[in-house]
């Protein structure tokens, strides 16, 4: 990540060089003012009161409280010039998340809300927080460093062997602390990803208390919440042992020069160190080198991480709007954009960052959602009742616009697209069958019109349609909707769709009320139409094991893979399959 930002921090810093270089000159004067005070509380012991010269030490104390006195105008000088700095950067973030919500929207219209509340969440809250952090990084970091070169001049002009006791444990003490800059992050991490997977899961688990109930999976639950609490546990430890170290860290740098400077203080007197030189060293480190040190460690520890963050955003792929590549598995929740590898045929479905929820202030049913399904492929959606599968269908289908993210069939967005378009790139099949009142022929190729006797007639013989289409009178006769049953109509219902030329065809328990026998003809006969893609919204555990891989959503998340490999590593599914089969 900090890699990534390199490339745009060195320009920034050339263009506005003359700030950095005034900047460094105030910081100058902090460093004489910083220098001044030690040498003169050394000279005002060892030249006036020790040799019993109260005049010249009150002289030399006189001019430290002058150098004291004049770090206020130096002060606001370097606060002149950081403003140089900081201004510009946020100035370069709003111009910056303008251009690129005024691209996105340009680019895609049906994305250009979503580009707005990105814009309008970079415009305040982003840039903000980046600003004051860079702020506060420059000015601890700046202090640090001009206080350092400050402080240490003057143990060195007092008297070099002051180094050999306070440098060694201070470059011990920053080394630590860089060391556990990494392992810190990555803990940080994954404690937050650990806390938000429980959060999600509880409030999941809270919403599915009647379906866990019933199907007796309350056990199965309660041992996969067990999971993510010990995960929660484990990553807090992990936490608490980076943020230790870090402590020790801070303590090695900023606490063991003191005490080796009182412990080394005989050897220091042996060596010809004047008690003034002592007492000038003990200034330098207790009243300047030292807080500054932990000034900047903890600024580096919390608005350094911050700072990263939030400019990452900006300077992303995503946030530049670069061009992007469909995900090349086919895993829900995986990457993508629009922009198709060469030589790759679009998939026959592809989501990325797909949100929904049922209204602003709702638990989204999904979120950061992302599928890919090759066409031709044969996919099952699973789930407890009420979790989304039928808004996600809708979703696919372009009649449910998500809050959030890109849904595209067959390399077109859904987004946008008139009624007679999504016709012809997809069906969507509910759960009760709509037939009109209208003749046999009508009602099969309501979806294709000029669909022809032969056509139709491929349909009625690969649905095995004929017994159904006889009783009825012939593809010539009338329909009245009121004499049909439920399976009759979902089987009229299914023909349609088998006529239609929509190369995708989404069943949402549109054979629910066929025996399971002519359900799996069904599956079967409309997944062999030559260049079908079929999405079946599974009822019965014998549709999942049709399908070549299997959707389970559960609220918290979401996981893609074929029947074995969710058997093994998703406890929903598992008990999900447990109750088809107790039920039969």
């Amino acid at each position: 990540m900090l890699r990534g930002l390199m490339p745009h921090a060195r320009p920034f810093l050339w263009r506005h060089r003359g700030a950095v270089l005034r900047l460094g000159a105030w910081s100058l004067m902090e460093s004489a003012q910083t220098f001044l005070v030690g040498i003169c509380l050394a000279r005002a012991l060892d030249q006036g009161f020790l040799a019993e010269r109260p005049t010249a030490g009150l002289a030399w104390l006189a001019v430290a409280a002058v150098s004291v006195l004049l770090a206020g105008p130096v002060l606001r000088g370097v606060f002149v010039q950081l403003a140089g700095l900081v201004e510009p950067l946020r100035d370069g973030l709003v111009r910056r998340a303008v251009e690129q919500a005024l691209r996105r929207a340009v680019a895609d219209p049906a994305r250009a809300a979503r580009a707005e509340r990105a814009a309008v969440s970079r415009l305040t809250q982003q840039t903000e927080i980046a600003r004051d952090s860079f702020a506060g990084l420059v000015l601890t970091l700046r202090s640090f460093l001009f206080t350092a070169v400050g402080a240490l001049a003057g143990m060195f002009t007092l008297a070099p062997e002051l180094l050999v006791v306070v440098l060694p444990p201070m470059l011990l003490g920053l080394v630590l602390f860089l060391l556990t800059l990494a392992p810190m992050a990555a803990a940080q991490r994954r404690f937050l990803d650990a806390d938000e997977a429980f959060t999600n899961r509880a409030g999941t688990l809270r919403s599915q208390m009647r379906d866990l109930v019933a199907c007796g999976t309350t056990g199965a639950a309660i041992e996969r919440a067990g999971g993510l609490i010990d995960e929660a546990a484990a990553s807090t430890r992990s936490l608490a042992r980076w943020t230790a170290a870090r402590t020790l860290a801070l303590g090695v740098a900023a606490q063991l020069p003191v005490v080796l400077l009182l412990v080394a203080t005989p050897w220091l007197r042996d060596q010809g160190v004047t008690t003034g030189a002592l007492m000038g060293a003990l200034a330098y480190l207790v009243q300047s080198l030292l807080p500054a040190l932990q000034e900047m460690m903890t600024a580096v520890g919390a608005a350094g991480s911050r700072l990263v963050v939030v400019l990452d955003r900006f300077v992303s792929e995503e946030a530049d709007g670069a061009d992007e590549q469909y995900p090349r598995g086919g895993e829900a929740g995986g990457g993508g954009s629009r922009a198709l590898p060469a030589g790759r045929p679009a998939p026959a479905v592809w989501c990325r960052g797909v949100r929904v929820s049922y209204g602003a202030g709702t638990r989204p049913l999904v979120e950061g959602f992302g599928l890919t399904v090759e066409a031709g492929e044969r996919i099952a959606i699973v789930g407890p009742s009420g979790i989304g599968k039928s808004t996600l269908a809708h979703v696919l289908s372009g009649l449910h616009t998500p809050d959030e993210g890109d849904v595209l069939l067959a390399g077109r967005p859904v987004a946008g697209g008139s009624p007679r378009e999504l016709a012809r790139m997809r069906v969507l099949l509910p759960q009760h069958g709509y037939v009109f009142a209208g003749s046999v022929r009508e009602n099969l190729a309501q979806l294709e019109p000029g669909a022809g006797d032969e056509r139709i007639a491929r349909a009625v013989a690969a649905l095995r349609l004929g017994p159904l289409v006889d009783r009825l009178g012939g593809l010539g006769a009338d329909v009245d909707p009121g004499t049909l049953s439920a399976g009759q109509r979902q089987a009229l219902c299914l023909g349609r769709a088998y006529v239609s030329p929509a190369p995708l065809l989404i069943l949402d328990e549109s054979t629910c009320h066929l025996d399971p026998a002519a359900e799996a003809h069904a599956e079967d006969a409309l997944a062999s139409r030559p260049g079908t893609t079929l999405i079946v919204i599974a009822h019965r555990l014998s549709s999942a094991l049709r399908a070549d891989r299997i959707l389970v959503l559960d609220g918290a998340g979401t996981v893609f893979g074929t029947h074995e490999s969710l058997l093994r590593d998703s406890p929903l599914y598992r008990d999900l399959a447990g109750h088809w089969h107790a039920s039969g």
